[in-house]
């Protein structure tokens, strides 16, 4: 056994009042008590002097992807070997930023199924590959449904996926396709759903477009993923939608958690964009992200379950390991510290299926932690300089140039 005492801890829900004390075994937390809890005899405490909480979790990564431009349409052809060398690398830099779970919502071939569970490097819950329309967004990672929609949910089910990923419009990152427009029907959407459920699987869906939301929600799905919102006269996100949306106890991931630095070199929109940005008087991409944030803001003003997802890997500005900056722009949003961090914690861990696992410092959850300088509830930035991160109790990073916890 072994007990880590801090001032401050985040259970995955509230600030403990007068800090706490984290009592592990292996892979499992055992007990969470006051920070004057007695341990047992023989056991050895860590006195850390900052914050303690749940590892951050990311629902929407794709490790096939490496953070560069046209990373994730280079995996569609790369050799199994140089994908999975850049799924490690993509693992490893979560881990490193403090995230112990992540959701990946569109692989190659399947291959992320194999890292669900790797000793020192974040869980992964699966997807495959994403379903799409031939020729539609990501369909050069193996996604396309030409047939009966049910039987590729029932495929991917038999392949043992976590969740199954729908584009229900098109995308940024596939040239020709409708970020507009809807690339399947409500019928087809609803019969995914059916078939997804029955199987015992959630299934959420890609969603630029107003249409594309719009049909998402009337057929069920779990979660949308993007909620751009996007029409000829730039996003309209209403009232009456929102209310909808938390009616259905729909989670939704606006995937930010941007390093805004990089935005300058983001590479230039479809036409059809720059003339609907134009039309909203949006001159940089930089100010269009910015408007998100009021998004975020409606969000919860709505009683809408937001989570925190990056689409990481698709370019510099979405690297792995930011879901602690979603946080601070969660707080930027209005959101008080504690709700955000639970949106990064204890929420996500419920959108990924895994509420009663982790994202949360209770006993019997996993020993998935995060330790981090200073008081985390005044200060959200300092997530972005972990000291420590355990996933199922392994110690994945320690960052020896800072001073380090006092053992006794």
């Amino acid at each position: 056994m072994h007990a880590i005492r801090a001032p401050h801890v985040f259970d995955g829900t509230r600030f403990l009042t007068g800090g706490a004390t984290v009592l592990l075994d292996g892979d499992r937390i055992v007990d969470v008590d006051s920070s004057r809890f007695e341990v047992p005899e023989g056991v050895e405490v860590t006195e850390f002097d900052g914050t303690v909480l749940p590892g951050l979790i990311d629902c929407h990564t794709h490790l096939v992807a490496d953070a560069t431009f046209g990373g994730l349409e280079r995996a569609g052809s790369m050799p199994d070997q140089g994908v999975e060398e850049v799924i490690t690398q993509s693992l490893s830099a979560h881990a490193a930023a403090g995230v112990t779970t992540v959701r990946d919502l569109g692989d190659r071939d399947y291959l992320t199924l194999g890292y669900r569970e790797r000793p020192g490097l974040p869980r992964v819950v699966a997807a495959g590959p994403p379903m799409t329309t031939p020729g539609g967004h990501c369909h050069f990672l193996g996604g396309a449904v030409a047939g009966d929609p049910g039987v590729a949910v029932v495929e991917r089910a038999q392949r043992g996926v976590d969740v199954v990923k729908v584009m229900a419009s098109g995308g940024f990152a596939t040239p020709g396709t409708d970020q507009l427009g809807a690339q399947f029907t409500p019928d087809q959407l609803a019969t995914m759903v059916d078939h997804a459920h029955n199987a015992g699987l959630p299934i959420v869906a890609h969603a630029h477009s107003l249409l594309g939301i719009r049909n998402a929600v009337a057929a069920g799905v779990d979660g949308i993923e993007h909620f751009t919102a996007l029409t000829l006269d730039g996003p309209q996100i209403d009232d009456d939608l929102l209310e909808e949306v938390a009616r259905r106890a729909i989670y939704v991931d606006l995937t930010m958690g941007n390093d805004r630095s990089f935005h300058a070199l983001m590479p230039e929109p479809p036409p059809q964009l720059r003339a609907v940005a134009a039309r909203m008087g949006f001159t940089t991409f930089d100010e269009f992200y910015g408007s998100r944030i009021s998004v975020l803001g409606r969000l919860r003003k709505h009683g809408v379950a937001v989570i925190t997802g990056v689409d990481s890997g698709m370019g510099p500005p979405k690297r792995h390991g930011n879901v602690w900056r979603t946080v601070g722009e969660m707080v930027d949003a209005g959101y008080p510290v504690a709700d955000a961090l639970a949106a990064a914690t204890s929420v996500a861990a419920e959108a990924c299926g895994l509420g009663s696992e982790t994202g949360r410092l209770a006993k019997g959850f996993w020993a998935d932690l995060l330790l981090v300088d200073g008081d985390v509830s005044e200060d959200a930035s300092l997530l972005s300089r972990p000291r420590e991160v355990l996933v199922r109790g392994d110690k994945v990073r320690e960052d020896k140039a800072r001073r380090p916890a006092h053992t006794t």
